[in-house]
């Protein structure tokens, strides 16, 4: 495994705080494999996504799971769709309901909010100062 500066700073201090618990000055090898333990198990539970149990190192980088990284752009193709299909424009509130009654999987506010924002991002929709949603035009 790649370990960062960051980590292997990490892990010192941890081996060194672990000694001094021993009442030790000396830093040993017990010290040093109970540090590693400790920041495996930290790791483990800080990128297992809560809702498989997997581990998604992603996690760390984006604070999003695997999981709510793909719910989040599925639900920003059901909009795109949604406004492709139907209205061309509409206020957020009336995206929100239309997203709630068709997308089956289920989702938060902000959950759609980050998708709409997604979507301004990439340049594919555009907020008008009254909150209307509309595609951008091409």
């Amino acid at each position: 495994a790649v370990v960062s500066t960051q980590s292997t700073g990490s892990l010192i201090r941890l081996s060194e705080a672990h000694a001094r618990m021993r009442l030790s000055n000396v830093v040993e090898e017990l010290d040093v494999n109970e540090a590693n333990r400790l920041y495996k198990e930290a790791l483990k539970q800080a990128a297992t996504d809560p809702k498989t149990g997997q581990i998604d190192m992603e996690i760390l980088m984006t604070g999003l799971s695997a999981t709510s990284r793909a719910k989040r752009a599925e639900l920003a193709k059901f909009i795109m769709q949604s406004l492709t299909a139907g209205k061309k424009t509409l206020k957020m509130g009336e995206l929100y309901d239309l997203c709630r009654e068709g997308f089956t999987d289920g989702f938060t506010q902000p959950q759609f909010e980050m998708s709409v924002r997604d979507l301004l991002d990439e340049g594919k929709i555009i907020q008008t100062s009254n909150r209307q949603i509309r595609l951008k035009d091409i």
